[in-house]
């Protein structure tokens, strides 16, 4: 016979509840190695966005300079064509400028502006008058490379 004080042993349920640490660890070494593959290519994709932003914007400048050209016979800077002066892009990235233009030709460079390993893969952008497209950097052409 029990009495008042004793009592009698709790069985565990038959089901645990819950996560274990293996396979908590699991889903960590699984979330490491996703994350190892998909940053590198995360970064790629911004650094060619950046490179993108900065030579829709020298292609634009260049359209506008014609449309100067034909009203004023002569290459304008910045500030004629309606750009504030330094001109950045507006991810903040590359600095456009305009080097003394004059009334044969005018030459618009796009420099980047931050560290890192983009900086050493396209350095400068550069359209001129002439339909000319330079860069320099690692990368070799930048105008062209998709990398």
């Amino acid at each position: 016979m029990m009495t008042y004080f004793q009592t009698r042993p709790k069985q565990l349920p038959c089901k645990m509840r819950g996560v274990t640490l293996m396979e908590l660890m699991i889903v960590v070494v699984i979330l490491g190695i996703l994350t190892a593959v998909a940053f590198p290519n995360y970064q790629e994709f911004t650094a060619r966005a950046k490179r993108t932003e900065a030579k829709s914007l020298l292609l634009e400048i260049a359209s506008n300079q014609e449309r100067f050209y034909l009203n004023a016979n002569r290459f304008g800077s910045l500030a004629d064509l309606g750009y504030a002066d330094p001109l950045v892009t507006e991810s903040g990235n590359y600095t456009i400028a305009i080097a003394a233009p004059d009334a044969s030709n005018y030459t618009a460079v796009a420099t980047y502006n931050h560290g890192g390993t983009e900086r050493d893969r396209c350095t400068t952008f550069t359209i001129d008058g002439r339909g000319n497209k330079t860069s320099s950097g690692t990368l070799g052409n930048c105008w062209t490379d998709q990398r």
